[in-house]
């Protein structure tokens, strides 16, 4: 069985269907209402009190059982949606809790949402290179991104604690439905709408195949992975919104004209991920 906290979310939906898709048993943990129609158990559990998340992960009824993996993606998704201090207590607390009750419960297997943004987003300050990637070290610039950068030093000590553990925590970027796409060729008219994250996004479908490839693989340890698709989301070629927004920054390497500028080459070589969806 696979636990999926926030699976009431955004990207919480779209890795419940792509697992049980993919034939996985799955629980739902969350504190928002289940999706209508999800058609998994679900739970609702309050991950910041220690308490909750053992029983979340272990006796639920007849809910929860012989869990072989968590995929714990429940937190407050962004900067700015609660005060600086709600969000770093809330992460950082509930992060320590499914790490820890995962430990004890002898579950070896956790798969967690980091986030882009400890990359230094949303790039005030240039990126040291493009494309970015795991190479550099993080450069949190919020609350919200100090707790994605914390959580992944907390997972390599768990992992130095018990190196059976396998802790990835994927970066994702910016989470898209299809139902936006219709939104993409307006961003061309202001390349600075986009800047902030170097124009990239990540396909809700292939964050869920990222997370599934990452519970299924056999590596151990804490990893951090870039999770994007392999374009961006404007039309005008890379070389024109780099000269015009980040013309001193050095390009690492040579890019194709719509290549995602958040590496995925990371992913692609340790998860073999592959997006299937682009928006083109």
């Amino acid at each position: 069985m696979i636990v999926v906290t926030g699976g009431s979310g955004l990207a919480g939906r779209a890795v419940v269907k792509d697992l049980v898709e993919h034939g996985y048993d799955v629980t739902s943990i969350d504190m928002a209402p289940q999706p209508a129609g999800q058609g998994v158990r679900f739970s609702r559990a309050d991950i910041t009190e220690y308490g909750q998340a053992v029983a979340a992960l272990s006796a639920i009824d007849e809910r929860v059982a012989k869990v072989t993996g968590i995929v714990h993606l429940a937190a407050i998704p962004a900067p700015g949606l609660a005060p600086n201090h709600v969000i770093f207590e809330t992460n950082m607390i509930s992060t320590y809790n499914i790490f820890e009750a995962a430990r004890v419960l002898g579950i070896r297997n956790v798969v967690w949402a980091s986030s882009e943004t400890v990359l230094g987003l949303p790039f005030e300050t240039p990126p040291p290179y493009v494309p970015v990637d795991e190479e550099y070290h993080a450069r949190p610039e919020t609350a919200y991104s100090l707790s994605k950068y914390l959580s992944e030093a907390m997972a390599e000590e768990f992992c130095r604690w018990d190196p059976s553990f396998k802790i990835f925590g994927l970066r994702f970027s910016n989470i898209m439905a299809p139902e936006r796409y219709a939104e993409f060729p307006g961003f061309d008219a202001d390349p600075k709408l986009r800047k902030w994250n170097l124009w990239a996004y990540i396909d809700a479908r292939d964050a869920a195949q990222a997370v599934r490839l990452a519970l299924e693989s056999p590596l151990k340890g804490a990893e951090a992975f870039i999770i994007a698709n392999e374009d961006g989301v404007m039309g005008r070629p890379n070389d024109e919104l780099l000269d015009a927004e980040f013309p001193g920054v050095p390009r690492k390497r040579s890019f194709a004209p719509h290549e995602t500028l958040l590496s995925i080459e990371k992913a692609k070589r340790m998860l073999g991920y592959k997006p299937a969806h682009n928006w083109r």
